[in-house]
């Protein structure tokens, strides 16, 4: 079982969420500073990391549905389903910090809303596991160059994204 969407011949809804937690984990970083004391600005960036976070994630969410579309009706459809489910809950959680700290001064955060996006992060550890069990299950028979040595020995061609010509292989 294959990802629909490649580029060189791998998936990229793995790529694509990758920002979203990265820049969420950002976001709790700055946070933090701010409701430790750091200066105010921490809190601005914070929140900004937040909304970026939040549009990353809308795209690896697009990313995972067309994905979804592909994953036979068995187990690692429920990891799927289960794995989006758990990214939503995630940037649900930050959606609802990012809407009470849109009017608070500076965008600054406060220790509940840190609370709140910790478990948000913890929501997001569950789907990282989830996650890699997929990644496991759609690159089955995939073999990947160990050491650098090995990378001379690698052979063949990566696929591409290519448009289909008009009129060939349509059904």
């Amino acid at each position: 079982m294959q990802s629909r969407l490649r580029v060189q011949g791998h998936p990229i809804q793995p790529m694509l969420v990758t920002f979203p937690y990265g820049l969420f984990a950002t976001a709790v970083i700055f946070d933090l500073a701010d409701v430790l004391g750091g200066p105010a600005f921490l809190g601005e960036v914070g929140y900004w990391s937040a909304v970026a976070a939040l549009v990353a994630a809308a795209l690896a969410a697009v990313a995972g549905m067309v994905d979804l579309w592909d994953v036979p009706g068995d187990r690692t459809r429920r990891t799927a389903v289960a794995f989006n489910l758990v990214n939503l809950a995630m940037a649900g959680l930050f959606l609802l910090v990012c809407l009470i700290r849109a009017d608070a001064p500076q965008n600054g955060a406060s220790p509940v809303l840190l609370g709140t996006e910790l478990v948000a992060l913890g929501v997001g550890a569950v789907g990282v596991r989830l996650g890699a069990r997929l990644v496991r299950r759609f690159d089955e028979g995939r073999t990947e160059a160990a050491t650098f040595d090995a990378l001379g020995a690698v052979t063949g061609t990566s696929p591409e994204i290519v448009r289909p010509r008009p009129g060939v292989g349509a059904p």
